[in-house]
């Protein structure tokens, strides 16, 4: 081989190398933060799979995660901006080459956390998932949260009104010559009016009932004392789980000018949510109050963790053709769904899972699915009493997809013990309804739809002893 063969052999073989070394390792497609209350989600998007490894360091606490086969690029920086200040778990992120072909992220922490790592496949517009889910050590438990809630309410409700009363006695105690348009001194020096403790002894209520006299010579009855049950009625909280569907790495269905299903359900929830805890003994708990996703056996959990006396599931969902429109309620099915359309629906909301991305290593499968499987029939009963008066009232409000409950297998309506159903309320893939989703006024009276129906259920069926078992 002479000179100039050798010198282009080796050409060759360089820009081969070069080829090779472009085509090394996986490209960043998207990076993001998922924060919440429960727990942040940090999500890398690849057009490969990556191989990553973890460990926690402390002095102070982060997280350092060493992604292999990965060279450092701008679509990875972006990550360190994606933190925001009110993250409850990451205070920071930082990036870099750590060895060739090895690139090093250092989580800042805000407090000790329990990480879990998990890969996705592509599904639905993903490509290849790394996610990071931090979870704090010690979970938050929504049931003590809910009582604090109502108590801090009670507390501020009582000082409300002891400044009221407070402001009123001051009135009274003024001197009647400090107040405006009185005269300085009584007429013709009259002494002053005083205000003095009645001394008449109150009415007996007698035996013959209240404000009844008894007959002369026979002494009122003793009311007799209330029962337990009684007591507990007239003390009872009454608790409603409101469940915002898909969330974070899930949009959910997508209408024509790109609203989103999971921001639209979000903000009627909120609203509910207001206008159920502004109900005396009544208080209502989210299973997500912001952008995060939240698995179905999760939503169930929750809910039975606060020993909730209803479970409402709020979509907007699509349909093939944006000619479907109006709302529909749907209860459990132990059989067969109550139409195709109610199947079909069922199946696509079952497979939020699949798009939001669980971390199925960590699920027991027998566990969950005994309590997906566990239904009763006073269960559905129950739901179906509540979807009536739910249905009813929306129908009010706008045009309905269906006129009677339907019923099918959604995996979000599984509680054994917690009547539930699902509002769809509205197809958010009809161009018309989209826009009624968008609209707050539409939004309000939607949401004062639900508190209706709800409110009306309960007025009906009012809520037994909290007795069942909540595990």
């Amino acid at each position: 081989m002479n000179r100039r063969d050798a010198l282009r052999h080796t050409g060759v073989l360089v820009l081969s190398l070069g080829a090779a070394e472009l085509a090394f390792g996986a490209a960043i497609v998207s990076v993001r933060v998922w924060p919440a209350s429960d727990y942040t989600r940090v999500t890398i998007e690849s057009d490969k799979p990556l191989s990553a490894n973890h460990f926690l360091a402390e002095n102070p606490q982060r997280l350092v995660v060493d992604i292999d086969n990965l060279e450092l690029s701008p679509a990875l920086r972006e990550l360190v901006g994606k933190v925001r200040s009110d993250d409850p778990y990451i205070a920071g992120v930082r990036v870099g080459q750590n060895q060739p072909r090895v690139v090093r992220l250092v989580i800042d922490l805000k407090q000790a956390i329990k990480p879990q790592q998990f890969t996705l496949p592509p599904v639905a517009a993903y490509q290849h998932r790394l996610v990071f889910d931090l979870y704090p050590t010690e979970a938050v438990d929504p049931l003590l949260s809910l009582v604090r809630d109502k108590v801090e309410a009670e507390r501020e409700a009582v000082k409300a009104v002891d400044d009221a009363l407070g402001e009123f006695i001051g009135k009274v105690d003024r001197p009647f010559n400090a107040a405006p348009g009185l005269p300085a001194k009584p007429v013709g020096g009259a002494p002053m009016p005083s205000i003095a403790t009645p001394t008449a002894t109150p009415p007996t209520i007698t035996a013959g009932g209240p404000g009844i006299p008894a007959p002369p010579g026979q002494t009122a009855a003793p009311a007799p004392p209330p029962t337990a049950e009684q007591r507990d009625r007239f003390n009872r909280l009454i608790i409603v789980a409101i469940d915002p569907g898909h969330g974070g790495e899930d949009p959910g269905a997508i209408g024509p000018t790109g609203l989103k299903e999971k921001d639209v359900v979000l903000q009627v929830a909120l609203q509910l949510r207001d206008r159920l805890n502004a109900k005396p003994g009544m208080r209502a708990m989210l299973t997500r109050d912001a952008d995060f996703f939240v698995p179905l056996h999760d939503r169930v959990n929750k809910a039975r963790r606060v020993q909730a006396d209803l479970f409402v599931s709020i979509h907007a969902d699509a349909f093939f053709t944006p000619e479907a429109r109006g709302a529909s309620v749907f209860a459990l099915s132990q059989g067969g769904a109550s139409s195709a359309a109610a199947r079909w629906m069922a199946q696509k909301e079952n497979a939020a899972d699949v798009v939001g991305g669980v971390n199925v290593a960590t699920k027991d499968a027998t566990v969950l699915k005994a309590l997906l499987d566990m239904s009763t029939t006073a269960q559905i009963k129950d739901s179906l009493r509540v979807g009536n008066e739910v249905l009813s009232r929306i129908g009010q409000v706008g045009k309905l997809h269906k006129r009677q409950v339907e019923q099918a297998g959604f995996a979000v309506l599984k509680a054994p013990d917690i009547p539930s159903i699902l509002v769809e309320t509205a197809f958010i893939s009809n161009p018309e309804e989209e826009d009624k989703l968008r609209d707050a006024d539409y939004q309000q009276r939607l949401v004062q739809a639900l508190f209706s129906g709800i409110e009306r259920y309960f007025a009906k069926n009012p809520p037994l002893a909290r007795n069942r078992s909540t595990t």
